[in-house]
């Protein structure tokens, strides 16, 4: 069956923009619900500031400080995955592989993304955060598993 998405083609390298991107929206999602507590002149006391006024919505609160720990996390694991890209690639891996492992990864974070920022104002969401997060990992996993697949 043929699929949507030309997966011979190898596209993987742009993956890792993309990634960016996905990790940086939670960070401009956070800052929009901040409004006024929005320093650009001093943006790390954004949450000390929101923690100050009493008026502004708890939940909000949350929301903002979860927006900023998907980021950092995002921060945390896009190197690896970079690193497992370039490794496939040059290692002459077939594209088809690192393009479904690359896309497997920013399915996985934007997922998380979404659970960690919007959905877990229920904490029950929590678990499936983690099961997403553990699995956009074994993506990166897998790179450099069939990076070495293609050197031996």
């Amino acid at each position: 069956m043929a699929s949507i998405i030309d997966f011979s083609a190898n596209w993987s390298y742009y993956t890792i923009p993309a990634a960016f991107v996905v990790l940086m929206v939670p960070h401009f999602y956070g800052n929009m619900l901040a409004g006024k507590h929005y320093d650009l002149a001093n943006p790390r006391k954004m949450e000390e500031h929101l923690a100050k006024d009493d008026k502004f919505d708890k939940l909000m609160f949350k929301r903002i400080q979860r927006a900023k720990a998907a980021v950092a996390n995002g921060f945390e694991t896009i190197g690896l995955f970079a690193a497992g890209v370039v490794a496939a690639n040059a290692a002459g891996a077939p594209a088809d592989k690192i393009n479904r492992f690359a896309l497997g990864h920013l399915v996985c974070r934007a997922v998380f993304n979404l659970i960690y920022v919007w959905l877990q104002d229920n904490s029950r969401w929590a678990p499936l955060r983690s099961l997403t997060w553990i699995t956009s990992m074994v993506c990166v996993l897998g790179l450099f598993v069939v990076a070495g697949n293609a050197v031996y």
